[in-house]
């Protein structure tokens, strides 16, 4: 088995997942009595319940639907399917430029990917599908085909200063290892669903985050330049990520560390 180095164990990526058994026993007491309490009164809660309530103001349900172009009784299961390729769009996006899709068919002020508002409203729509497995068809079209493609490259390719890629962390040759006293998760494992399982609460900045903002940060950690919200290379990132996690159960919020 090919063993983490020094240097990407200092700078690579941390975990996406949820916390498993495993992980609990690198956890102190205190994080241990934390995280119980957040999966008993999990803050994002609120959040999602604002979302609930934004989303209406700006959109709707039945809006949603219509610029989908699906029936309103449809929408978890199409929720259930994103990144997806949609037709407005002509291109492949994620739930969040969905929703700024909708926003603007609406004729109402569309929230930025990176703003409070559109992380809330994001929650709120994909705990729609709460309950459906992630149904993401990476071979419905040409679009996703070339996006899946897209996703995987870049999460193989090495860059930065270091040569990092998200492979360093998340291959199978080195998912169980240790980083930062954690074990290296399998990003489609049941126990891990990471697209499945965001946005989620975060213990270590006590507020909700969406995947691809996740990404984000695991590429700082790496000392990577930060794929930029929306952009054609992120897309195709999520996409290849989510695809880990085809018939994972979706919950939304979740809890995270």
């Amino acid at each position: 088995m090919r063993t983490l180095s020094i240097t990407a164990a200092l700078v690579c990526l941390a975990l996406l997942g949820t916390v498993n058994a495993e992980e609990k026993l690198s956890m102190s007491d205190a994080d241990k009595k934390m995280y119980a309490e957040l999966l008993d009164n999990n803050p994002a809660e609120m959040d999602v319940a604002e979302g609930e309530q934004l989303f209406g103001e700006l959109i709707g349900s039945a809006g949603y639907a219509k610029m989908l172009g699906v029936k309103e009784k449809d929408l978890p299961k199409t929720i259930a399917g994103f990144p997806r390729y949609v037709e407005p769009a002509k291109r492949v996006v994620t739930l969040a430029q969905s929703i700024q899709m909708a926003a603007a068919a609406n004729e109402k002020p569309v929230p930025k990917l990176e703003s409070k508002e559109m992380v809330k409203i994001s929650a709120y729509v994909k705990s729609l599908a709460n309950g459906q497995k992630t149904n993401i068809d990476v071979k419905a079209n040409k679009h996703m085909q070339e996006m899946m493609k897209l996703g995987q490259e870049v999460f193989e390719e090495r860059r930065g200063g270091r040569g990092l890629s998200c492979n360093n962390c998340h291959s199978m040759d080195i998912v169980g290892q240790r980083l930062r006293m954690q074990p290296l998760p399998d990003l489609g494992a049941k126990e891990t669903a990471a697209a499945s399982t965001w946005p989620a609460y975060r213990m270590t900045q006590s507020q909700m985050v969406t995947l691809d903002k996740r990404m984000q940060q695991c590429m700082k950690n790496a000392l990577l330049a930060e794929l930029p919200l929306g952009s054609k290379e992120m897309v195709g990132l999520e996409v290849y990520v989510t695809n880990k996690s085809k018939g994972n159960t979706i919950a939304i919020p979740s809890v995270k560390r």
